[in-house]
Protein backbone atom coordinates (compact mmCIF):
# COMPACT_ATOMS: atom_id res chain seq x y z
CA UNK A 1 0.00 0.00 0.00
CA UNK A 2 1.26 3.64 -1.00
CA UNK A 3 1.59 6.25 1.57
CA UNK A 4 0.51 9.35 1.16
CA UNK A 5 2.03 12.49 3.15
CA UNK A 6 -0.44 15.33 4.70
CA UNK A 7 1.15 18.89 5.87
CA UNK A 8 -0.55 20.84 8.68
CA UNK A 9 -0.13 24.01 8.97
CA UNK A 10 1.30 23.91 12.88
CA UNK A 11 2.46 20.42 13.19
CA UNK A 12 4.06 19.77 9.84
CA UNK A 13 4.30 16.44 7.53
CA UNK A 14 2.36 13.42 8.44
CA UNK A 15 2.27 10.27 6.85
CA UNK A 16 -1.04 7.89 5.88
CA UNK A 17 -1.21 4.68 4.20
CA UNK A 18 -3.79 4.00 2.52
CA UNK A 19 -5.36 2.04 -0.75
CA UNK A 20 -3.78 3.18 -4.43
CA UNK A 21 -5.74 6.01 -5.37
CA UNK A 22 -8.25 6.22 -2.04
CA UNK A 23 -6.71 9.03 -0.61
CA UNK A 24 -8.42 11.89 -0.26
CA UNK A 25 -7.54 15.94 -0.77
CA UNK A 26 -7.70 16.55 2.89
CA UNK A 27 -7.34 14.39 5.93
CA UNK A 28 -7.88 15.89 9.52
CA UNK A 29 -4.23 16.53 11.71
CA UNK A 30 -3.30 13.35 13.64
CA UNK A 31 -2.32 15.94 16.46
CA UNK A 32 -4.86 18.90 16.50
CA UNK A 33 -7.71 17.86 14.37
CA UNK A 34 -7.22 20.36 11.97
CA UNK A 35 -7.01 20.02 8.22
CA UNK A 36 -4.13 18.91 6.27
CA UNK A 37 -3.83 18.72 2.87
CA UNK A 38 -2.06 16.36 0.88
CA UNK A 39 1.05 16.86 -0.65
CA UNK A 40 3.26 15.03 -3.97
CA UNK A 41 5.99 14.18 -3.02
CA UNK A 42 9.10 11.54 -4.74
CA UNK A 43 8.08 8.24 -4.62
CA UNK A 44 10.25 5.54 -2.33
CA UNK A 45 12.90 7.97 -1.08
CA UNK A 46 11.35 8.49 2.01
CA UNK A 47 10.39 5.05 3.03
CA UNK A 48 13.78 3.08 1.53
CA UNK A 49 17.16 2.57 2.87
CA UNK A 50 18.77 6.08 2.98
CA UNK A 51 22.23 4.65 2.97
CA UNK A 52 21.72 2.02 0.20
CA UNK A 53 20.14 5.08 -1.82
CA UNK A 54 23.18 7.34 -1.55
CA UNK A 55 25.52 4.37 -2.11
CA UNK A 56 24.11 3.51 -4.79
CA UNK A 57 24.09 7.22 -6.07
CA UNK A 58 28.25 6.99 -5.03
CA UNK A 59 28.80 4.40 -6.90
CA UNK A 60 27.08 5.70 -10.28
CA UNK A 61 28.60 8.69 -9.96
CA UNK A 62 32.01 7.04 -9.96
CA UNK A 63 31.60 4.82 -12.18
CA UNK A 64 30.53 7.40 -14.67
CA UNK A 65 34.23 8.61 -14.91
CA UNK A 66 35.68 5.65 -13.74
CA UNK A 67 34.48 2.84 -15.06
CA UNK A 68 34.70 -0.72 -13.00
CA UNK A 69 37.32 -3.04 -15.20
CA UNK A 70 36.54 -6.56 -15.61
CA UNK A 71 39.14 -9.11 -16.02
CA UNK A 72 37.39 -12.40 -16.19
CA UNK A 73 33.82 -13.63 -16.90
CA UNK A 74 32.12 -13.47 -13.63
CA UNK A 75 31.04 -17.57 -13.11
CA UNK A 76 27.71 -18.55 -12.96
CA UNK A 77 28.87 -21.74 -10.66
CA UNK A 78 28.96 -25.31 -11.99
CA UNK A 79 27.62 -25.72 -15.73
CA UNK A 80 25.53 -28.70 -15.88
CA UNK A 81 24.43 -30.56 -19.09
CA UNK A 82 21.18 -31.36 -20.20
CA UNK A 83 20.51 -34.78 -20.97
CA UNK A 84 20.68 -36.28 -24.20
CA UNK A 85 18.77 -38.92 -25.33
CA UNK A 86 19.60 -41.34 -27.86
CA UNK A 87 18.33 -41.54 -30.70
CA UNK A 88 15.56 -44.23 -31.76
CA UNK A 89 17.10 -46.70 -34.74
CA UNK A 90 14.36 -45.51 -36.93
CA UNK A 91 15.96 -42.07 -36.41
CA UNK A 92 19.46 -42.55 -36.94
CA UNK A 93 19.72 -43.00 -40.17
CA UNK A 94 17.42 -39.50 -40.98
CA UNK A 95 19.87 -36.89 -42.16
CA UNK A 96 20.91 -34.45 -39.23
CA UNK A 97 20.67 -30.51 -39.84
Amino acid sequence: MPIYEYRCDRHGLSEITRPLGMAPKSVPCLVCGSEAKRVFSVGMIRSGSRTALFAAMDHAEKSRHEPDVVTSVPSTGVRKRTPVLPLTPALRRLPRP
